[in-house]
């Protein structure tokens, strides 16, 4: 005799998006549930299969009879929440962000691995990005290419913190971490030991793949070579959570 389907205490709220009637489950959040009907909202922190960082603020979205933005990848939905993912005001605010990533480090697409296939690159074009409205920082970071696979060239890096979450969260070894205050963080391996010191690091090459610029990439690949694949993080972490 079949065991019965055990039923689930999740609630299913209805809610609209952009004037779109959609329901949901009532632990899902506004990014996972624009995703899943194809609603883009632009993101560079969050990635399905991670933890929420809510850092990047680039899915910033509004909520009807709100005044203040809302982070879409850290809010859960709720019955009748009315949500707005493209505005004007929404526009100007995803511009400026990413200007700022743009000025904070050196973004030279032309000469990067990645061009063709950044995150932060379609993430520009997106938003109408043709300029940088404020001063460039020029930071000075070293191209750390002490490991016989991969390499890290900081000034690509946006701080996003995949590479630390994917390696903590999906590998379990911690070798990333980030060091640092504000502008002047940095993603570090093995207590800021050069990556190919480290002890750590199982060469799995999952930072690499999560990266969503040209910061993490493999040795020996030039400009637009670098395509990354990142299909395999939403199998790995579920079977990981159904340990």
């Amino acid at each position: 005799m079949p065991l019965p389907t055990p039923q689930s205490s999740v609630r299913v709220v209805t809610m609209k998006v952009d004037g779109l009637d959609l329901s949901a489950r009532e632990d899902e959040t506004i990014i996972e549930v624009c995703r899943e009907n194809q609603i883009p909202i632009p993101s560079l922190c969050y990635l399905d299969g991670l933890s929420i960082l809510g850092g990047c603020r680039l899915c910033l979205v509004e909520l009807e009879g709100q005044s203040r933005l809302f982070a879409a990848c850290s809010t859960r939905v709720a019955e009748g929440m009315r949500v707005v993912t493209n505005s004007e005001r929404l526009q100007h605010y995803r511009r400026t962000i990413v200007e700022l990533l743009f000025a904070e480090r050196n973004h030279v697409c032309s000469v990067c691995v990645s061009n063709g296939h950044c995150e932060l690159q379609n993430l520009a074009q997106g938003c109408g990005v043709n300029h940088v409205r404020m001063p460039y920082r020029y930071p000075h970071y070293e191209v750390d290419s002490s490991h016989e696979m991969f390499r890290v060239d900081h000034t690509r890096c946006v701080l996003c913190s995949r590479c630390v979450r994917v390696c903590d969260e999906i590998e379990g070894a911690h070798t990333w971490d980030i060091m640092g205050r504000g502008s002047d963080c940095q993603v570090i391996t093995d207590l800021a030991r050069p990556w190919g010191d480290s002890s750590t690091c199982t060469s799995c090459g999952k930072c690499v793949q999560v990266c969503p610029t040209g910061a993490l990439v493999k040795q020996g690949t030039s400009a637009g070579e670098m395509v990354k694949d990142q299909s395999f993080l939403p199998i790995l972490a579920r079977r990981r959570h159904q340990r």
